[in-house]
């Protein structure tokens, strides 16, 4: 079964149609499953290079800072112990990596689950083409069409070099590319919109020869225009 979605061009009439299969756009959501995969990644994205000298690695020390005794104070052994001026840090953070192991069928199952979200809220949306020439005004105005809420997620092809151009640098838009789609992005999005050469990459997958990437799904549709 496939779920037959509009697709418009920049002034809001519809010129075609495209086929979204049911095993990637009407599945059953995940909850638990999509917030493992979003953490994961959103630990992955730490770069985990904080550093703190501990006692050891801070200059000078050797010689007690004043004499045992006969001072009123409690004794000290080095300048450098964590509870004087100067010294090291008492447990110090050290670099550290916070991968997470996720297995690549759990990332395309969250990316299935947040999809059929979208599409069974009506919050996916298809434009033949975002603009024929590098016009930001133009290219906003033809994505805004679909929505007015805050955030719009915008996917377009590798090869639309005039869609790039233009919504680079929009502040109310997030730019991907179909290999680069994930969970958490489209979480973060109140809409998604797809550039009809996006959502023909997308449903394709990688060309043959090259890695399988979490996007990669099995199963080909045909696009009709």
């Amino acid at each position: 079964m496939a779920l037959t979605l509009e697709i418009k061009n920049a002034e809001g009439q519809k010129v075609g149609s495209v086929e979204l299969p049911a095993e990637i756009f009407d599945v059953q959501t995940n909850i638990p499953l999509i917030h493992q995969v979003v953490t994961a990644q959103l630990a992955a994205a730490r770069q985990g290079t904080q550093k703190a000298k501990n006692r050891g690695e801070v200059s000078g020390g050797g010689k007690k800072p004043f004499k045992q005794k006969g001072t009123g104070r409690a004794r000290q052994g080095s300048s450098r112990s964590p509870n004087q001026i100067g010294g090291g840090v008492a447990h110090a953070v050290r670099p550290r990596k916070y991968d997470q192991r996720t297995p690549k069928k759990m990332i395309a199952a969250a990316l299935k689950g947040v999809l059929s979200d979208r599409q069974r809220n009506d919050r996916i949306h298809v434009l033949d083409s975002v603009v024929a020439a590098p016009s930001t005004k133009a290219a906003i105005a033809a994505v805004r069409q679909f929505s007015d809420r805050k955030n719009l997620l915008v996917v377009v092809s590798r090869k639309e070099d005039a869609a790039w151009r233009s919504l680079r640098n929009a502040d109310d838009l997030h730019l991907l590319v179909p290999d680069q789609l994930n969970a958490y992005d489209i979480l973060k999005s109140d809409d998604v919109i797809f550039s009809e050469a996006a959502i023909n990459d997308f449903l394709t997958g990688p060309a043959k020869g090259k890695a399988v990437t979490a996007v990669a799904f099995e199963s080909e549709v045909e696009v009709s225009a």
